[in-house]
């Protein structure tokens, strides 16, 4: 069930005459019919209020055929005229029983001629405030049908606007999330990486010189055999004199600090020095090495 309103202005500023007409029938209706059902039911302010109760629904029902309301049922349109009607007839049997009711043929009849009187009269009134140019009934609900379908799909569109705003945020949330993780991962595999080169670092440090990787053992055997003399190589001072191989031999601590930056081990820094130097002391090439090393290193290493 729908209410349906139509515009509906007067036919000029002034009201038309009839209306003054139907506003004082319509306050005698309602004076004689407060006075009759309040008499005929005896119960004092009680009555007085039934009486009212249909005085005012019969006037709402006059504003709602002045205004063209319409109630639709099952796809179909009411004017408000056949309950003005009713409301009017029901009170004009109230009052035709409270003129029976108190012997008076005279009230029987001429208690509801007043309502019906007023109802008439009220019926020429309105038709009277109605603008002739004003749309009809079934103009009336094809534009307000055509309203209800322009706003139907206005709100439909929005819900489809907002239903896709939602998934989009929804999927944003998720890539955001998954960054997230991946970020973290990163994080957590370059806090890894860092620390391995810091252990790495901190083993290189506290590991013993004597201890030799693999790696620095089979660098240090090429390095001798590349620096060791061929099998049938004649002693270096075979066929020289003595000064002519005192002025080409290195020194002893030039010697040393080549042969202590190619070798890790001290033992094999001091047998590629004697294989330069075969007449060196060995406890003094010992020595030289040993301070060359401590040099090398450093005072913090």
């Amino acid at each position: 069930m729908r209410f349906r309103a139509k515009t509906s202005a007067a036919s000029g500023p002034r009201p038309p005459a009839i209306l003054y007409g139907a506003a004082a029938l319509a306050l005698l209706s309602l004076i004689w019919s407060g006075y009759a059902i309040t008499d005929l039911m005896h119960s004092g302010w009680f009555g007085l209020s039934v009486a009212i109760a249909g005085d005012i629904g019969w006037i709402t029902v006059l504003w709602a055929e002045y205004r063209g309301l319409t109630i639709q049922i099952k796809d179909k349109d009411y004017n408000a005229a056949p309950a003005g009607w009713a409301i009017a007839l029901g009170v004009a049997a109230l009052l035709a029983l409270h003129g029976h009711d108190v012997g008076s043929t005279g009230q029987m009849y001429a208690g509801p001629f007043v309502v019906l009187v007023g109802k008439i009269v009220w019926t020429f009134a309105l038709a009277a405030l109605r603008d002739p140019a004003a749309l009809t009934p079934e103009q009336e609900a094809e534009i307000a049908s055509v309203i209800r379908d322009s706003e139907y799909e206005a709100r439909l569109h929005a819900a489809r606007l907002g239903q896709l705003d939602r998934a989009a945020d929804s999927e944003i949330a998720r890539i955001r999330a998954e960054a997230r993780i991946t970020l973290a991962r990163d994080d957590a595999d370059a806090e890894i990486r860092l620390e391995r080169i810091d252990k790495i670092r901190e083993i290189e440090r506290r590991t013993p010189i004597a201890i030799e990787s693999p790696l620095a053992r089979e660098q240090s055997e090429r390095d001798r055999e590349q620096l060791a003399p061929p099998p049938n190589t004649p002693p270096p001072n075979m066929g020289r004199t003595s000064a002519n191989s005192d002025r080409e031999r290195p020194s002893l601590a030039d010697t040393v600090r080549d042969r202590v930056a190619i070798f890790p081990d001290n033992g094999d820094a001091l047998t590629a020095v004697l294989a330069v130097l075969p007449d060196a002391n060995p406890k003094s090439a010992a020595a030289a090495i040993r301070r060359a090393r401590n040099t090398l290193k450093g005072p913090y290493n």
